[in-house]
């Protein structure tokens, strides 16, 4: 009979994903691990296998379609499904997983309920997605007309038993409409004007008018990168107060020695950029300023300090801005990160940077000073705390004092800094004091390398 195959969970936290390629079609015979389509989710692209060798009987997706983790992409006319996978079941399977389904639920009635899993909320599970249940649970479930994304599931890892089904049937009307709270979430505080945690603004955006009215248009899909941009820079521009703090920095020196040592660092396979040694620079502020490596926990009023230093760059690709991370910035040298960025900025580049290399960052940088510009305000990769930018450096008349005290103009290499940050957990003056530890390791290549 035919077997559906499902959209398999793609990464930590990720829910969907856009089809970019579709490899096979109806009639096909494919073997197992051979790649069924490509997805692009998070900002990466995923090769979908498939997960057993069978002749495909329908393709349910098409290029450019979103799909929800758990909906049928592919069926396939028969074969053995690999462990983990869901299949439809046959009446004689149906009935053996009931009989097991039920020895389950009366060890789970039997068991005191301290020793139950924690209850999880129908309102942490979306009606899209596909909830943990045997099929004997559904098929109750359907008997009794019960809707199982409605019901608190008591079984491990969140699976609904039938013996939640029946409470659930068996609940008074109003108790089913007030939706429980997750036993294992924090515990939340009643709102106050002012609590950190009334910082999503409240109602839609207006209808947008007709502009065919004034002339031709063309709607081009926000699809694929662009569409996971603008989701995440709506959320970080909603959730977190933005201040910019800009000041300039001295490389003269850091520059001379950069071109001095740029063709062994690209003989080695690296490129050593200004990119680079700001990276070392934002980890040794980052040491001494704690909390701009860090997130907020609006809903537990805590501030999450992090001890380890995984630094964001932002690139830009063909298809569009994409923000790979380098770990553990504070354990490697300046060689070891001229090659690791310069071939993880190929790869991203590229298409080939895996979902782990596009997640997990504590702070990031962005550097557009090979585009132009003097200065910019950039938004922080949420849940960040903070961002760092550069413009274009740029030489210019600098008024010094001399070694007798007498001032005098000299050209110097001035590179523009714009640090971002949440002004729910630092201030201006902690910025002020963020960016001077970062001028004073750019200023000169020992100062860095004596501070690290």
């Amino acid at each position: 009979m035919a077997r559906n195959f499902k959209l398999p969970d793609l990464g930590e936290g990720i829910h969907e994903a856009e089809i970019i390629e579709v490899l096979v079609s109806v009639g096909d015979t494919v073997e197992e691990e051979d790649t069924l389509m490509v997805a692009e989710t998070d900002k990466a692209a995923v090769e979908i296998p498939s997960p057993f060798s069978a002749k495909i009987t329908a393709v349910n997706v098409e290029v450019g379609q979103i799909v929800n983790t758990g909906d049928v992409i592919v069926e396939f006319e028969d074969g053995e499904l690999e462990a983990g996978q869901a299949a439809p079941e046959t009446d004689q399977e149906q009935a053996s997983e009931a009989e097991e389904q039920e020895v389950e639920d009366q060890k789970e009635e039997s068991a005191p309920a301290a020793e139950k899993a924690q209850k999880q909320a129908p309102a942490d599970r979306p009606s899209g997605r596909p909830v943990p249940a045997s099929p004997a649970t559904r098929r109750l479930a359907r008997e009794l007309g019960v809707d199982l994304h409605q019901v608190p599931a008591s079984g491990p890892s969140g699976r609904v038993t039938s013996e939640d089904v029946r409470s659930y049937a068996e609940a008074p009307e109003e108790a089913k409409k007030k939706e429980p709270e997750p036993e294992t979430a924090p515990e939340r505080k009643p709102a106050r004007p002012g609590d950190v945690s009334e910082v999503v603004p409240s109602g839609k955006q207006p209808e947008l008018p007709d502009f065919t009215r004034w002339g031709e248009v063309e709607r081009v899909p926000l699809r694929s990168v662009r569409r996971a941009t603008a989701k995440q820079m709506a959320l970080s521009w909603s959730q977190v107060p933005h201040v910019v703090h800009q000041d300039e920095v001295d490389i003269t020196e850091l520059e001379e020695f950069r071109q001095k040592h740029k063709p062994a660092i690209e003989e080695a396979g690296g490129r050593l950029t200004p990119t680079v040694f700001a990276m070392k620079a934002a980890v040794v502020a980052l040491k001494k300023h704690p909390r701009f490596n860090a997130s907020l926990d609006p809903e537990t009023e805590e501030i999450i300090l992090k001890n380890y230093y995984h630094i964001g760059v932002a690139m830009d690709t063909d298809r569009g801005l994409l923000v790979p991370v380098i770990r553990d910035v504070d354990q490697k040298s300046i060689r070891q990160l001229s090659i690791e960025l310069y071939e993880l900025a190929q790869r991203t580049r590229n298409g080939e940077a895996t979902l782990d290399e596009l997640q997990g960052g504590t702070f990031s940088l962005t550097n557009i000073g090979i585009l132009g510009g003097t200065a910019f305000a950039p938004i922080i990769n949420f849940p960040e705390v903070a961002i760092l930018g550069m413009a274009r450096a740029k030489w210019q008349p600098v008024v010094q004092e001399n070694e007798n005290g007498d001032l005098e103009t000299e050209n110097r290499l001035m590179l523009p800094l714009m640090l971002a940050f949440d002004h729910r957990v630092v201030d201006g003056a902690d910025a002020a004091r963020f960016m001077n530890v970062v001028k004073e390791a750019l200023q000169a290549p020992d100062n860095m390398l004596m501070m690290m």
